[in-house]
């Protein structure tokens, strides 16, 4: 099973302990879960299975770097994993008559809707990296590569008001293109259009770009990535 899917008040209760502590010992956990023991003993036996604790030579319990990361994420007031914006890269290809590539998305959600190639980053990639797998897993190409700004985009329903995504992008502009373009894939197509083109269409994320294409641009924005090591007891 899946504790993030499928979290109960007893791992709420035992992460919330470890959050604040090294580590505890079986019937402190059990105190703060109020459950019975062999109830209890269930719930933990989960977390343990989902190496999300541990065990140690002294007989408590802690939180695996797994664990840590996971309770990273904990909202300790409303005690949940707290939602968070989606990370990806946006693809500004651009050829040199003008046109730029387009993709028309045939999943969900936004089915049928036309926007630049976008890819999720994955765990320990680099913009550059992820932008570099997404271009050639989603069109065949090769590209110079170059990380341009940052975009946010709130996504919401218009009827409720509820929110339906929030995504951050990082925009990577892809010149000097080399091999064959795939135009269709499982999921969506590829076309190059002009901009008017690329406006037309009945369903495009165009519009909600104006915001982002028309800001002042007052400074430039500067990202830095780096990566950093630490002893494993430390963290």
């Amino acid at each position: 099973m899946s504790i993030e899917k499928e979290l109960h008040k007893a791992h709420v209760a035992i992460i919330h302990v470890l959050l604040f502590r090294p580590d505890a010992r079986f019937a402190e956990l059990q105190k703060a879960s109020k459950l019975s023991s062999d109830h209890f003993n269930f719930y933990l036996k989960q977390l343990l299975d989902d190496e999300l604790i541990v065990k140690n030579a002294s007989g408590a319990y802690g939180l695996t770097p797994k664990g840590k990361e996971f309770a990273n994420r904990f909202d300790t007031d409303a005690r949940t994993v707290e939602r968070q914006p989606k990370v990806a890269v946006c693809l500004m290809i651009m050829r040199d008559d003008g046109k730029q590539l387009v993709q028309q998305r045939l999943k969900q959600p936004f089915y049928g809707y036309w926007g630049r190639p976008t890819g999720k980053i994955r765990w320990g990639e680099t913009i550059l990296q992820a932008a570099a797998r997404e271009l050639k897993e989603e069109t065949g190409l090769e590209a110079d590569l170059a990380f341009e700004s940052i975009y946010h985009k709130m996504d919401f329903n218009k009827e409720t008001g509820d929110m339906l995504e929030d995504k951050i992008f990082f925009i990577v502009t892809c010149t000097n293109l080399r091999g064959d373009l795939i135009t269709e894939f499982e999921g969506g197509r590829n076309a190059w259009m002009t901009q008017a083109e690329y406006a037309g269409q009945e369903l495009s994320f165009e519009s909600t770009n104006d915001n982002f294409k028309n800001q002042d641009k007052v400074a430039t924005i500067k990202i830095v990535e780096s990566r950093h090591e630490y002893d494993p007891k430390h963290y």
